[in-house]
């Protein structure tokens, strides 16, 4: 279930990181005077779209590992006995 999750952002990812490209070529072609302030701000925004997808694929199967050993009662909690 976790594989297809990944897949699903992967595809969210791709989707999204064309619109920015193609968004940022149609502003350059348009204003071509503008083109490095044009640039740093795709190349920001593509940032930001891609820490998401790192955290889609680093930090929810960890989570989900640590939900599903803490369901199995195998989980170490940081609660006093």
């Amino acid at each position: 279930m976790i594989g297809l999750g990944i897949g699903i952002a992967a595809l969210g990812v791709a989707i999204g990181l064309g619109l920015i490209g193609y968004s940022a070529m149609q502003g350059m072609s348009r204003q071509p005077e503008a083109i490095g302030r044009l640039q740093t701000a795709m190349l920001i925004a593509l940032a930001f779209v891609e820490l998401v997808f790192l955290l889609t694929v680093f930090i929810v199967p960890s989570a989900a590992g640590q939900a599903e050993a803490t369901a199995r009662g195998t989980g170490t909690t940081t609660a006093a006995p």
